[in-house]
């Protein structure tokens, strides 16, 4: 910690025109805080040409990543002075790109891409830790669920990611070595996210996949799938991965941070209140505040989805103390390049400014 110190496989058929279907919602779209259409009448008001600061979130309507608009919702980045576009790729993997090009500020996305970076000689630091679980769920299908009861059954079928390269994919293979098997023992499949992840199941294009809410609950609101291994809590990720696994997180390029740090306080500031906000309010309320599309199975089924994701979130924005080292072995156990490198993890994320926030 600084204190300041292979293969893809088209989803072929009726998905082609879910895919597409789901571009047009999911496509990079951005919404700066001073969108009136974005801002809720108690939003405390928005930055007059306030600080310009674009963020790459890997799925906006992700209930893992829901801080990122929920901010914007409440008004908090506008009470900092910030004008902050939020952008919207939901294959994850994207998200690092567009940061490591220079092509936004920061990246809401899973911590574990900090310690993959680095091995590509890429300074990239956590400056706000969300989460201390994955909140990602494995759900294989009603017609695998026989043949399927643990990732021991991996080997030989079609699982479900959202980009290849994605902390999803990340997830699945460790899942697999961890239980005998190899990388090389199954074939992952790019399913993306909400309604592409939900036609490749019902289609068989997969047998099993690993998602997130909201889209784990339409999965199981339709009957097509079950859980089999649950992480988004605390404990369901002791359970999968050894340990607490800190994942979604508001991370930056080190040069940007140490060149901007008035900015990344004011980003800071206003997630860790987001994170307080969400500590202290019901999954109602929190998905009231939150745009009316992102519900997609209703706004009960929504509701539900959030308070399923809820035990995953930090309270503070601060780093969990033996998260890091999780990452790292779970990162380890599949990824040569890291399984023979020495990670600093210290230099992969920092607690400076969410320890500042009033």
């Amino acid at each position: 910690m600084r204190t300041r110190t292979t293969t893809t496989i088209a989803l072929a058929g009726a998905l082609a025109l879910t895919t597409l279907t789901a571009c047009a919602n999911d496509a990079a779209t951005s919404s700066g805080s001073g969108s009136d259409a974005a801002a809720p009448a108690d939003s405390g008001g928005v930055a007059k040409d306030g600080t310009k600061v674009k963020i790459m979130v890997g799925g906006l309507d992700k209930v893992i990543y829901l801080p990122a608009m929920l901010a914007q919702r409440l008004g908090y980045f506008g009470a900092e002075g910030l004008d902050v576009t939020l952008m919207t790729e939901p294959a994850g993997v994207d998200a690092t790109t567009a940061l490591v090009s220079g092509d936004v500020q920061g990246a809401v996305g899973f911590y574990d891409h900090t310690l993959d970076l680095q091995t590509k000689h890429k300074s990239v630091e956590s400056v706000v830790q969300f989460a201390q679980a994955p909140g990602e769920v494995e759900v294989v299908s009603d017609k695998a669920a026989g043949s399927i009861t643990s990732a021991k059954d991996f080997k030989g079928k079609r699982l479900g990611v959202t980009g290849l390269g994605s902390s999803t994919d990340f997830l699945t293979k460790y899942l697999a070595v961890h239980n005998g098997l190899k990388v090389g023992d199954f074939t992952p499949i790019a399913a993306g996210a909400g309604q592409t992840f939900i036609a490749a199941m019902q289609q068989g294009s997969i047998h099993a996949g690993m998602t997130t809410d909201p889209t784990v609950a339409q999965i199981l609101d339709k009957g097509i799938g079950k859980v089999l291994y649950d992480m988004r809590t605390p404990d369901g990720s002791r359970q999968a991965l050894g340990g607490l696994y800190p994942s979604s997180s508001l991370y930056m390029n080190t040069d940007w941070v140490n060149g901007h740090k008035d900015t990344v306080q004011k980003l800071a500031n206003a997630f860790v209140k987001t994170l307080r906000w969400m500590s202290s309010h019901s999954p109602e309320e929190i998905a009231a505040k939150m745009p009316a599309d992102y519900a997609h199975g209703g706004a009960t089924l929504y509701a539900q989805a959030i308070k399923a994701t809820l035990p995953m979130f930090t309270t503070d924005g601060v780093m969990p103390a033996d998260g890091p080292k999780t990452v790292e072995n779970v990162l380890k156990a599949f990824n040569p390049n890291l399984r023979n490198a020495t990670v600093d993890l210290e230099k992969t994320y920092t607690t400076e400014f969410v320890k500042n926030v009033k």
